[in-house]
């Protein structure tokens, strides 16, 4: 069985894909978002997996890989097209090569065109495909600069992707009109550049007349890219909130572990967001623990101090998760929600006050 996740940059429109084998719970990921590497390692956490791998389709020209970030962080291999001209990956990947992870592979195609060094990545399967910018839903990548290549690329789509089953199910790098997945089938009838009877000088007399601005990041992002992701020079990891031990969630949220509140509690200012009945009831409060129900917190935060961390309480952590974003929106540095709230403090027998029947 394949875990298979679409993770998505609105800054850049790009795609990213997470992909796992649910028995090994080995991983890959095509195509990371540097900017994106936080969120996306929260969720390999949570879904138990071992990254394995990062896979670049190319060197991109609006956005910088994660691959460097991931491989510090997870410890995984940076892979690439041997074409690409990238400096820095663990593994360069020729046409036909295969990609595994668990039980499972993703096999190399070079589809050169939008960039020299452009592959694809097809299941083992052949039930899915990651093309990259060559091959979008509707339509293609550029070929106007990174060596591209118009009849490169008509060549690359009608050999190596067009030619996979029809039901083959095609994710691209990027899409800017909120489209997720196309198939073979579709593409084969419908894209209006490269689908139906369109033939090589059709697709490059198309391709020769877009007039395309170039990328706003490109100047950045592709010497970037060259190097997989690394900064130039010694450039240390983004760095992780350091009062206290936090774990970030898929969610977007930092949460604190109760023994780490219990020990730091001290230096932390608590919010407790329930309603009047729960704070003084059966369950009881922290200790020190402010009163500020989670509907008057926007109009209260001038209560709290802003040089001090803050947590937020509730009863099971849902409630105090949309306080500690509320406080990160009100400009307040170092917020958290305490995971689980006030059942698993309980539970797990941490002191409270104030507790009735």
């Amino acid at each position: 069985m394949l875990i298979f996740r679409q993770l998505f940059d609105p800054q850049s429109s790009t795609y990213s894909y997470l992909l796992a084998d649910r028995r090994s719970r080995e991983a890959v990921l095509i195509d990371p978002v540097f900017e994106q590497a936080q969120r996306d390692a929260a969720l390999i956490q949570e879904l138990d997996l071992k990254l394995v791998a990062t896979l670049d389709t190319h060197v991109h020209a609006d956005h910088v890989t994660g691959a460097w970030l991931f491989k510090q962080r997870c410890g995984s291999a940076i892979a690439l097209g041997a074409a690409s001209g990238a400096a820095g990956a663990d593994r360069y990947l020729a046409h036909g090569d295969r990609v595994q992870f668990g039980g499972h592979y993703l096999e190399v195609r070079a589809t050169p065109g939008h960039t020299e060094g452009c592959v694809t990545y097809v299941m083992d399967d052949e039930s899915m495909a990651f093309t990259g910018d060559c091959l979008l839903i509707r339509g293609s990548g550029r070929t106007d600069f990174q060596h591209g290549d118009a009849r490169a690329m008509y060549r690359s789509v009608r050999s190596q992707i067009l030619t996979l089953p029809p039901s083959c199910l095609l994710y691209p790098a990027h899409d800017y009109r909120g489209l997720t997945v196309t198939s073979v089938e579709e593409e084969r009838r419908y894209n209006p550049r490269l689908g139906g009877d369109v033939g090589e000088g059709d697709f490059v007399g198309y391709m020769n007349n877009l007039g395309l601005p170039h990328p706003k990041l490109m100047d950045i992002a592709v010497p970037a890219n060259l190097r997989c992701g690394q900064p130039e020079g010694t450039v240390p990891l983004p760095a992780s909130p350091s009062w206290a031990p936090l774990t970030y969630t898929f969610a977007g949220i930092f949460e604190i572990q109760p023994q780490a509140l219990e020990e730091g509690a001290a230096s932390i200012q608590i919010v407790d967001v329930r309603e009047r009945d729960e704070f003084d009831g059966p369950l009881g409060r922290i200790r020190g623990a402010k009163w500020i129900p989670l509907g008057e917190l926007p109009a209260r935060t001038a209560e709290l101090a802003r040089d001090r961390p803050v947590v937020a309480v509730c009863r099971s952590g849902a409630r105090s998760a949309q306080a500690s974003v509320l406080l990160s929106k009100g400009g307040f540095a170092d917020v958290a929600n305490l995971a689980g709230g006030m059942l698993r403090w309980r539970a797990e027998g941490h002191p409270v006050e104030g507790q009735r029947d």
